[in-house]
């Protein structure tokens, strides 16, 4: 219950956020330079607008040019906030004891819907953490491998769609992983690019408030809002078996 209404808060600040008064140049669909950074900075935090301390933006990595790596690191930061986006909301589901119904191996065991998220992880028989450690592996494999890539003047953040890639795919997927029944299609690029930049500033809130989770369970007190609402946990966050 404190977890449920802690979601409450957070996603009534979130709520809070400042509508974009830029708007962000080609930045959001091709090869991007430090001044579409500025300009897409302003648009997703007119208040702190580029920040930029390690100079990013001005690198190469790989041996690549300053454009594809700045599109590797904005893949990386919109990917990462997408995890953390299920992470957060996935992390307060289980912690308030909500799963599937029905035991998750054949022995009928249910050992693993108890204890706090990284427990119920650690509970899970090892063919189950393969299962979706090999399943993310394909889609993070399909996503560099399908269309334009991100580092060659493809859109950073797009999930290539399967049903336009089937020579990569083992065995037909009647729905697209991003948009399976199509609801965005009829949504106008101004909509479109507002919602990629609520996107970002989301996915930025939620590796912050996931990372909380977890300094909160590794050293009490470390997240005062958030001492006696998550228990400690003694095991390895990032071992994952």
């Amino acid at each position: 219950m404190k977890l449920a209404i802690l979601a409450s808060l957070i996603a009534a600040i979130s709520a809070f956020q400042v509508a974009p008064t830029t708007k962000p140049t080609t930045s959001l669909n091709a090869l991007a330079t430090k001044a579409d950074l500025k300009a897409l900075a302003t648009a997703t935090n007119p208040v702190l607008n580029y920040y930029d301390p390690l100079e990013l933006a001005t690198t190469t990595i790989y041996g690549e040019s300053n454009e594809a790596s700045i599109a590797w690191l904005r893949q990386a930061e919109i990917k990462h906030g997408r995890v953390a986006m299920a992470a957060f909301v996935g992390y307060i589901v289980q912690s308030n004891g909500i799963h599937f119904p029905g035991p998750q191996n054949m022995a009928g065991d249910l050992s693993q819907f108890s204890g706090s998220p990284p427990e119920q992880w650690d509970a899970l028989p090892d063919a189950a953490k393969w299962q979706i450690i090999l399943f993310v592996g394909f889609l993070e494999w399909f996503s560099e491998s399908a269309g334009t890539h991100y580092m060659r003047g493809g859109k950073p953040g797009a999930f290539p769609k399967f049903s336009e890639h089937k020579d990569l795919v083992p065995h037909p997927v009647p729905f697209n992983l991003f948009d399976p029944f199509g609801l965005s299609n009829k949504k106008s690029d101004a909509k479109k690019e507002r919602g990629l930049i609520s996107e970002i500033n989301n996915g930025r809130l939620a590796m912050i408030g996931i990372f909380g989770f977890m300094a909160e369970q590794k050293v009490d007190g470390a997240v005062p809002l958030l001492k006696g609402v998550v228990s400690h946990y003694d095991g390895e966050f990032m071992a994952p078996f």
